[in-house]
């Protein structure tokens, strides 16, 4: 049996969007790091002005444990992770980021739990995390959580990390992820916690390049998504009417 025709552990789905000379650094890390088991990487450039996605096609070489696939889709997070999920194949999900953010700790934080929810975030709110950053992005963080207990309800620390999710429930519900930016994730989590679907949020540390670069969501886009959960809360019964596949809380 070839590696094509068996289920990866691990699907990634890496959005991409003017990634300049972050990309080929970060998919090299990716070969490197994964030595067993089968991974598929799938990396979605989304309405680039730069190089991106020639840049993603030239780095993208198979190895023995990881197989790769570019694909493009219209500009937005959201859009990226949705085409991604479509296209993944693996057991296990993660959606995840051009630069790798937090590093492999998410990864070794899920590998460390002694069971497996059907939603494991890589969150930078848990009290073990190292990922202090500057005073705007803090803020904006901190206002943006509030408004979804708030607002949601939500009781997750945040909505706005890695998310490594059960193949089968994502592939089910991401077409019911509408948003094409960064409320995506929201309504992953949204959807999870409407359901009451395991979730577990895991130590993440930040890595010296991102601890240093300074936020490129800007305040309007923090009231954008603000505004956005209003939207979100009307989507709570059509999210705890979806088919639930994963592990459910008792």
């Amino acid at each position: 049996m070839t590696f094509e025709e068996t289920m990866p552990d691990l699907s990634v789905v890496i959005p991409v969007h003017n990634s300049g000379p972050v990309l080929a650094p970060a998919i090299q890390q990716w070969r490197r790091y994964l030595q067993e088991g089968r991974t598929q990487i799938i990396i979605v450039e989304n309405g680039s002005s730069d190089e991106s996605y020639q840049t993603a096609l030239e780095n993208a070489v198979d190895t023995p444990y990881v197989s790769f696939e570019v694909m493009q889709s219209p500009k937005g997070m959201g859009n990226a992770l949705r085409c991604g999920i479509a296209a993944s194949k693996g057991r296990r999900v993660l959606l995840t980021a051009d630069d790798l953010p937090f590093g492999f700790s998410d990864l070794e934080g899920a590998a460390a739990l002694d069971e497996e929810p059907l939603l494991i975030i890589g969150s930078k709110a848990h009290p073990q995390s190292q990922a202090g950053r500057g005073l705007m992005r803090s803020l904006s963080t901190g206002g943006f959580k509030a408004a979804r207990r708030l607002i949601l309800g939500s009781r997750v620390g945040d909505s706005q990390g890695t998310m490594n999710v059960d193949g089968e429930w994502i592939r089910q519900m991401h077409q019911k992820f509408d948003d094409p930016g960064f409320l995506f994730s929201t309504q992953l989590v949204l959807a999870a916690e409407t359901q009451k679907q395991t979730i577990a949020e895991v130590p993440v540390t930040l890595t010296v390049v991102q601890g240093d670069k300074e936020t490129s969501v800007t305040l309007k886009d923090v009231l954008k998504m603000g505004l956005g959960l209003g939207r979100l809360r009307k989507q709570k019964r059509e999210f705890s009417l979806a088919p639930q596949t994963g592990s459910v809380k008792k």
